[in-house]
């Protein structure tokens, strides 16, 4: 029987993904570990491998189709001493058209049963095992049969004590995605699990702004051009309206004053080796801050933790993500180890970081993880600002212009560099007292920076 390629989950958050391009033809052989397609996601542009060894039977969706949901079927595999004869009726009507839209994929479905049975094989990329973990295992009947089901709709469903078995999938086979679970928790049409229906509250329905169609009537027709939303900007208001409806945000600022880090900076850039006229480095402004909030989280390690509903992790290392601006939204590579890594490492690390963020070819390791970030909108001329959380950080700094500004030294009035910098918490991991004590050590490594090459 042919094996079944399908669309890999490359990140917890993706529900689906973009096939740009195949990188082999049907009749083509391949094995495992041969790239076989790229994947655009909401973030990047991801290579997928193949896992078993086989030719390409049938390419079921072309590259260029948009949308394509999680778990869909994209191609078929052959194993040795199959024929053309083995893919008939495999595979048809399992996947959306060129660029169909994503509510057209309820095409898909013949019944609410899956069409294949689990033992099936099937091959796909591996996915991020935090997906699963956070989701719990994949649900049963109270007949013992499997609830098919993407590992965000399991999760979202145990955050609010559903019972999926009480609801309808609309996805690929008549499989549960987060849309389906969202639309129950609106219209209260899931029950509670049947072990909680006793002691679980009613499942409160999410607030909504108002409707496109209310919103669309209030402006005059043809005054304004509709754009519609691409995939990163959906999650990115998915991911930002659940930091701050869940995350009791709190904010604390400091001033400092960073005449001595500019100075240190630009001896250090000075100093830097060059070949072929090009530097060998040239650290920023904001490089010393990504050091100075790390040491900050060593010096503090209470602060340098990750809330969970049963426990707090606390990290070993310090890794600062950094939010990083692409067409169409922001992404926040995080900067391992950053507290062992000298500025120039750091310097280099982020622009390559950068580069690769706009191209769209940062790898999931790269964005995912960390305990918390920096977001510096200094260089547009912001004084201040408050930024919102990125679960499942505990803590965000934002980072406000370097501004000479009149300053009292011993009684007397002298103008000094001062940069305001902004840390919002999450209260349930990191509360005013300990949040006060890592600023404090932030504004002592800002204000002394040469503590940075230590």
């Amino acid at each position: 029987m042919p094996i079944e390629i399908l669309m890999p989950a490359l990140s917890p958050t993706m529900e689906s993904g973009n096939l740009a391009k195949w990188l082999v033809k049907e009749g083509d052989s391949v094995a495992p570990g041969d790239v076989i397609a790229e994947i655009e996601t909401d973030k990047a542009t991801m290579e997928v491998e193949a896992v078993d060894e086989g030719t390409v039977g049938k390419i079921v969706v072309g590259e260029g189709t948009n949308d394509v949901p999680v778990n869909q079927l994209i191609a078929l595999l052959l194993e040795e001493g199959e024929d053309e004869s083995a893919l008939e009726g495999a595979g048809e009507n399992a996947a959306p058209k060129k660029d169909a839209k994503p509510e057209k994929a309820e095409a898909a479905k013949t019944d609410d049963k899956p069409a294949q049975k689990s033992d099936e094989k099937k091959t796909e990329a591996k996915k991020p095992a935090a997906a699963d973990a956070e989701a719990g295992p994949a649900p049963t009947t109270g007949d013992g049969d499997r609830i098919f089901s993407s590992p965000l709709a399991r999760r979202i469903a145990k955050q609010n004590d559903l019972d999926l078995s009480a609801i309808k999938g609309s996805g690929p086979h008549g499989r549960i995605v987060q849309r389906d679970v969202e639309e129950a928790l609106e219209k209260g049409t899931a029950a509670a699990k049947p072990d909680k229906a006793e002691a679980a509250a009613p499942a409160a329905a999410p607030a909504k702004g108002m409707g496109a169609d209310a919103i669309r009537a209030m402006f005059e027709e043809g005054s304004y051009e509709t754009v519609p939303h691409d995939s990163m900007r959906k999650v990115i208001a998915r991911r930002l309206t659940e930091s701050k409806t869940t995350i009791p945000h709190f904010y604390l600022t400091v001033d400092c004053r960073i005449d001595a880090l500019l100075a240190l900076r630009k001896q250090l850039n000075d100093a830097a080796p060059v070949t072929d006229d090009k530097p060998a480095y040239k650290i920023s402004v904001n490089d010393m801050v990504i050091k100075a909030l790390a040491l900050s989280l060593k010096a503090v390690p209470d602060a340098n933790v990750t809330w969970t509903e049963d426990a707090m992790l606390k990290h070993k290392s310090a890794d600062v993500g950094v939010a990083v601006a692409i067409p169409g939204g922001l992404i926040t590579p995080v900067v391992r180890r950053a507290d062992e890594k000298t500025l120039s490492i750091i310097s280099n690390e982020m622009k390559d970081f950068a580069k690769r963020a706009r191209d769209r070819r940062l790898k999931p390791e790269e964005y995912q993880g960390g305990a918390t970030a920096v977001s510096n909108l200094g260089m547009f001329g912001i004084k201040d600002f408050s930024a919102v959380i990125n679960p499942p950080h505990a803590t965000i700094l934002a980072v406000g212009a370097g501004e000479q500004r009149p300053v009292v030294v011993d009684g007397t009035i002298e103008v000094a560099t001062i940069m305001s910098a902004t840390l919002s918490t999450d209260h349930r991991a990191v509360d005013g007292a300990l949040g006060a004590e890592l600023m404090a050590a932030f504004k002592r490594y800002i204000e002394n920076p040469m503590g940075m090459l230590v």
